[in-house]
């Protein structure tokens, strides 16, 4: 049976985020996920995880400005000092949480820096943090990000993702993806999903402030569950959704 964890920093926006661990459990979740922690005491986060039973799958690392636009420095030449910074308080957060896996958002490729420079940046970079990790248990994984929804991110396609994997030759670093670009990139096939499971670690299904319904992500969250994927499902909504959104009742029928 697929594992669900809540994304607090999408779902239960009408409380505060460190009541929305209560709402994750009392919704059903076993697991929860946020873009970034590190607002918040290690200390206060750990207290709500264990009063509500509750695992903590993952976070990003430190992305720069978010609130003024930034989605990653990770491409930035100018920036990988910041970069390295930022492992180390992911890594703080994540050995007194008990954090297995970080995500690490590309960037937006800065004006002045051409493409090359900025995906070998982006390979060094990950190359260095996937390393680090490694030394402490934790997967780091990658994701492609919609344009219409990151205008200018670095990576866009679930291809362009593997392949930046690929020539890391990191054995520690993985994919993290929407369910809408495992519909693209391998057209439902079973074949193909089973020949990237071992580097598929995480999946994103996002409910949408359209209310349209989800039901066409069921046949391939079957699929994923037949196959064996180990990781985690996470939902998250638009912003406009449902303050719960349509995905918190709708869990129990996605693979039946």
């Amino acid at each position: 049976m697929p594992k669900f964890s809540a994304n607090l920093s999408t779902l239960f926006g009408e409380l505060g985020f460190l009541d929305r661990f209560e709402a994750a459990a009392k919704a059903g979740f076993g697991g929860v996920e946020c873009l970034f922690p590190y607002a918040y005491p290690v200390e206060q986060i750990a207290h709500r995880l264990c009063s509500h039973g509750l695992q903590l799958v993952q976070y990003s690392l430190p992305c720069g400005d978010w609130a003024g636009g930034e989605r990653g420095i990770a491409c930035d030449p100018e920036r990988r000092a910041e970069f390295r910074r930022g492992i180390d308080e992911a890594i703080r957060y994540a050995r007194a949480l008990g954090v297995r896996q970080l995500h690490c958002l590309a960037g937006i490729l800065p004006v002045g820096v051409t493409p090359e420079q900025g995906r070998a940046t982006l390979i060094s970079n990950l190359q260095g943090a996937s390393a680090l990790l490694k030394q402490h248990g934790i997967a780091l994984l990658i994701s492609p990000q919609d344009s219409s929804g990151y205008p200018g991110f670095f990576v866009t396609g679930a291809g362009q993702a593997l392949d930046i994997i690929r020539d890391t030759g990191s054995n520690n670093l993985f994919l993290q993806c929407g369910i809408e670009y495992l519909h693209c990139m391998e057209g439902e096939q079973a074949g193909a999903v089973a020949a990237r499971l071992a580097l598929l670690r995480h999946v994103d299904v996002t409910d949408c402030a359209n209310g349209r319904a989800d039901d066409d992500h069921a046949p391939l969250l079957g699929m994923l569950d037949r196959l064996g994927y180990p990781g985690w499902i996470g939902c998250a909504r638009e912003p406009g959704a449902f303050p719960l959104g349509s995905l918190v009742w709708r869990i129990p029928h996605l693979t039946s």
